[in-house]
């Protein structure tokens, strides 16, 4: 159905960046990435978790071992829209995303309301499996946000994201336009170095001529430390089903 990539792995280094050093960077970056095929993207997702939140509560304690579940769009979708259904794991410090492709409506169908997937194949198992293991998975949050993603010229391996205007919302379709509740500050930027090995010298030494240091951030836990302070309490059982 698309050109995307079904597997990865890599390890993936996170930063928030103030304005200022996002213009600084992104001069000091030119000789080294350019924006990738995808360039400028609005990028849509929906977190699945158990009705007593296992999945994210362990994100909170920073295990070695974690996986997440999501759907995710490239854009505002129609019903038949490519979608993707990914498995996330990372493993001290590497993370391992395998996902498939289908449309939204029949993503939707298969994670929410049981059917099987359009096409098996092993990732597909894998998925299955991961729905049977964490009985009662339901649609949890939608995330959405707009990133740039860099590659580099020379280094086919290197990938830089930009997120910006990153919103949680309890809103759980992603085919409506209702925006959600920011997750940073307006002058705020994510940004995502994802490698196959060790960061680049030249990389690493315009991150820290730049003060830009490594920061742990989730945007599922993020939002979901939100809401519940919003809340004032853990949500109720079954208060995330999808319409």
């Amino acid at each position: 159905m698309s050109g995307y990539k079904e597997t990865f792995e890599r390890k993936e280094v996170k930063y928030l960046l103030g304005w200022k050093q996002y213009e600084a960077l992104r001069r000091r970056l030119s000789p080294y990435v350019e924006e990738d095929a995808y360039g400028k993207t609005q990028i849509l997702n929906i977190y699945f978790d158990t009705p007593d939140f296992r999945l994210v509560r362990r994100s909170l304690e920073k295990p070695a071992y974690k996986e997440k579940l999501r759907l995710r769009t490239y854009k505002i979708p129609d019903d038949d829209t490519t979608a993707f259904v990914e498995i996330k794991k990372k493993y001290r410090g590497i993370v391992y995303k395998r996902r498939i492709d289908m449309t939204y409506r029949q993503a939707i169908d298969y994670l929410c309301h049981g059917i099987e997937a359009p096409q098996r194949s092993q990732i597909s198992d894998e998925i299955d499996y991961f729905l049977t293991f964490y009985r009662q998975i339901v649609p949890a949050m939608k995330i959405r946000y707009e990133r740039i993603a860099m590659a580099g010229r020379f280094d086919p391996e290197l990938r830089i994201t930009f997120d910006r205007n990153l919103q949680w919302s309890m809103n759980l379709d992603l085919q409506d336009t209702e925006e959600g509740v920011p997750i940073l500050d307006g002058n705020q930027i994510l940004m995502e170095l994802k490698v196959q090995g060790a960061i680049k010298p030249a990389v690493a030494d315009i991150l820290n001529e730049l003060a830009i240091y490594p920061v742990s951030f989730s945007k599922y836990v993020r939002g979901f430390e939100m809401y519940s302070r919003q809340k004032k309490k853990i949500p109720a059982e079954g208060e995330f089903k999808y319409a």
